[in-house]
C-alpha cells in the first residue's frame, strides 16, 4: 500500500478492509475530515474520550476540513502522538505518519464491482518493548484495535452509502 515504505520493518501490521457500495470519491470526504475537533474517528466516542482524546464522530461532511494536504498534521487529541500527512492521492490513498517515525496509518480506496474497497492498514515499530509490554499489546491493544478500527471501518461505509442513522 502507498505508504509501506516509510517504515520498512514494522514489528506490528494489521491490515483490515471493508467493501463500500459507493464510489471511492463518496469514501474520500469521511476520511480526510477525520481527527480530533474535526470529524472524530467514527468509533466509539465515549471510549474515546475516556482517553481524552476528544472525539466527535461527525453525521455530515465538514467543508472546512475537507482541504487536507501532505505535511499537514491529524490530531489525536492532546496526548497522542502528533500523525502528519504523508501521503495523500485524492480518493486514492491517505497515508499518515508519527512524527516518532513509528507509526504509519495508510488508508488505501479500491475500485470494485459496486463500489469500494475501504483498506486501513497499521505498521508500528516497536523495536525495544520489554517482553510485558509485548504480552499487554497482544492481550488488550491488539483486541482493541480490532474492535476500533472495525467500528470505524463500518462507520465510514454507513456514511459514504448514506445509510447513517441517529444512534
Amino acid at each position: 500500500m502507498p505508504g509501506d515504505e516509510l517504515l520498512a520493518s514494522p514489528d506490528i501490521v494489521s491490515t483490515r478492509a471493508i467493501t463500500v457500495h459507493a464510489g471511492p470519491e463518496a469514501v474520500w470526504p469521511w476520511l480526510v475530515q477525520m481527527g480530533s475537533g474535526r470529524g472524530g474517528a467514527y468509533t466509539y466516542d465515549w471510549i474515546e474520550n475516556l482517553l481524552g482524546l476528544n472525539m466527535h464522530s461527525a453525521t455530515e461532511i465538514l467543508p472546512q476540513f475537507q482541504n487536507l494536504k501532505v505535511g499537514d498534521v491529524l490530531p489525536m487529541g492532546g496526548g497522542g502522538p502528533a500523525m502528519r500527512v504523508a501521503v495523500c492521492d485524492r480518493n486514492q490513498a491517505l497515508t499518515f505518519r508519527s512524527e516518532d517515525h513509528r507509526w504509519i496509518w495508510s488508508f488505501g480506496l479500491y475500485p470494485v464491482a459496486g463500489g469500494t474497497r475501504l483498506v486501513s492498514r497499521n505498521r508500528i515499530a516497536a523495536p525495544h518493548a520489554r517482553p510485558w509490554t509485548r504480552l499487554f499489546n497482544r492481550i488488550v491493544m491488539e483486541p482493541g484495535s480490532l474492535v476500533m478500527e472495525r467500528k470505524m471501518l463500518i462507520g465510514i461505509k454507513k456514511r459514504a452509502d448514506g445509510m447513517l442513522t441517529a444512534s
